[in-house]
């Protein structure tokens, strides 16, 4: 008869969330091997099998939440099982097990890639064990990953949390391959191992999770877009009277009007104006992908780093929706309530540092996107109107934008669309 394998004690863990299901029905599996992995907020762990047998149910998936004695699955024990599962048709481990219960890409081989050489895939060739031991991945993945002489430091985690599956390793050796250009790697030395305290004193802090993650995702875009940036002002003095009146006006409702809901909406329109700044390549890079909606992403400054959570439908909402929508996001930003789809489905980001200081910057583009707005503080100049020098508030753009999809024509079209929007309101409404 089938056994019901529970939770065991897992210390002073209650209601923990299942992130990981390791297994499926009829996979063979062998003591220890892993069963499911839980996460609570201070750890994460793996439920291991505590002996051999055939999986007859799982109990569980994933986003369930589980204590010491909750039911992860029946099992057939081993004995149990010799006649109906042969040794040499079941999977060996519950990493081939999870393996082949994962679905592959559809161009992808179901089995593992073995063929790959280390010459072919190249990024893949070389395993930063640092970056390895710290990616968000479980035994299982690790120990595909190194089958395959993948670096799970260069991976993105698909998985709850970020956490890297079986699918996300097959899907980076795709793209390894699909790329002829990128195999090769850059054949940059490795930073050398400094013992700075032979100089004075030192003090070695961790770097935040969100500063590890922002730290790869911009690594990654920086040497796979080819970045141009355009310069250019935008005369805002007519819109920031508009502004100041509209925030007194809202300010007893608890509503603040800043400048970058006026940004939002300039950026919409000129997003229509060049469909190609809404748009995405696909994974082979042979497809240009033109959306059909408007969500802008706007980089957040954290006490942990920076957070781009994105606002949805920016077209449709009015600039009170999203001032107090801004308002919303930032209070999640900074008290870490962000979920991970707050921060997916961006078209353009907006990385604004106007309120800190700085007269002009180089923003890195947040790909899949395409293009991202920089902005800094705005100042009061003389601008000749051809009669005479006025004095006019001008605010600094910075748009960086992904060559392989966006020229320079377009790139300076762009800025000086957006910087007439600016500059007259009214057009806005158009």
């Amino acid at each position: 008869m089938p056994k019901e394998i529970v939770v065991p004690d897992i210390g002073d863990f209650d209601s923990v969330e299942v992130i990981e299901v390791l297994v499926a029905p009829g996979d063979s599996i062998q003591a220890e091997d892993s069963l499911i992995s839980v996460e609570s907020d201070k750890a994460t762990m793996e439920i291991p099998a505590p002996e051999a047998g055939l999986v007859k149910e799982v109990k569980v998936a994933v986003g369930d939440k589980v204590s010491e004695g909750s039911l992860i699955l029946m099992l057939e024990p081993a004995e149990a099982s010799v006649e109906t599962a042969p040794v040499e048709e079941a999977p060996a481990s519950a990493e081939e097990a999870s393996a082949t219960a994962e679905p592959a890409p559809a161009s992808t081989p179901a089995s593992a890639p073995a063929p790959v050489s280390a010459s072919k895939a190249s990024p893949t060739a070389k395993i930063d064990e640092v970056s390895f031991s710290k990616a968000h991945a479980s035994p299982a993945v690790r120990k595909f990953a190194r089958e395959l002489g993948v670096d799970l430091g260069l991976v993105d985690g698909s998985g709850p949390k970020g956490r890297i599956v079986k699918g996300d390793v097959k899907s980076f050796v795709k793209r390894a391959l699909s790329q002829p250009a990128a195999a090769g790697g850059l054949g940059v030395a490795p930073m050398p191992d400094i013992d700075f305290s032979q100089w004075g004193e030192v003090e070695s802090k961790p770097l935040t999770k969100i500063n590890k993650l922002t730290g790869q995702f911009l690594h990654r875009n920086w040497v796979t877009v080819p970045h141009v940036t355009q310069f250019d002002e935008a005369d805002i003095t007519d819109l920031e009277v508009f502004r100041k009146s509209m925030a007194a006006e809202y300010k007893e409702k608890g509503i603040r009007i800043t400048p970058l809901v006026f940004l939002m909406k300039a950026l919409v329109s000129a997003m229509k104006e060049l469909p190609r700044f809404n748009a995405s390549l696909d994974a082979s890079g042979e497809n240009l992908i033109f959306k059909q909606y408007y969500n802008i992403g706007i980089a957040v400054d954290t006490p942990d780093g920076l957070v781009v959570p994105v606002v949805q439908d920016v077209d449709r909402k009015s600039l009170v929706d999203l001032a107090v929508e801004l308002g919303e996001i930032s209070v999640k930003a900074r008290e870490k309530k962000l979920k991970p789809s707050d921060m997916q489905g961006g078209c353009m980001t907006i990385s604004s540092l106007g309120g800190i200081g700085g007269t002009a910057f180089t923003p890195i583009v947040n790909a899949p996107e395409v293009a991202i707005l920089g902005v800094s503080r705005s100042k009061m100049q003389p601008v000749w109107n051809g009669e005479e020098f006025k004095p006019r508030l001008v605010l600094p753009l910075a748009l960086s934008y992904d060559h392989r999809v966006i020229d320079g024509a377009d790139g300076a079209r762009f800025t000086s669309f957006l910087s007439r929007v600016l500059s007259d309101t009214r057009r806005l409404l158009l």
